[in-house]
């Protein structure tokens, strides 16, 4: 067995798309083009308003904060909730108080398959 860490301490600031308190501890990657990573978003923090390259699954795992599609309204999100975002399509999240999330990423992901939706 082998312990790994994706907390914090773990990752480096994502300063794209003009974000703020955010920190990115990447996971992994797979053939096929998987990337998975952790972003710790700080309170106040936010991943700013980009295009999605891929399909992309946000999911919360502690903390609460909110996500936004194309349009300007913040929906508010919680641990244990997911946002799917498609190719092409623009997005943003952020938090007062601070969230974590996993953030996977492919061509072949399909969430909708599994997961119910709110």
């Amino acid at each position: 067995m082998q312990l790994l860490r994706f907390d914090a301490a773990a990752g480096r600031a994502l300063n794209v798309f003009d974000s703020q308190a955010v920190v990115l501890s990447r996971i992994g990657q797979m053939e096929g083009e998987v990337q998975i990573g952790c972003m710790h978003i700080g309170a106040g923090g936010i991943v700013g308003y980009h295009q999605a390259t891929v399909r992309q699954l946000f999911l919360v795992v502690a903390g609460t904060g909110w996500v936004r599609g194309a349009d300007e309204t913040r929906q508010p999100i919680v641990a244990g909730q997911a946002a799917y975002w498609g190719p092409g399509e623009w997005h943003e999240s952020g938090s007062q108080d601070g969230m974590t999330a996993i953030v996977i990423e492919s061509a072949t992901l399909d969430p909708g398959r599994y997961m119910p939706a709110i």
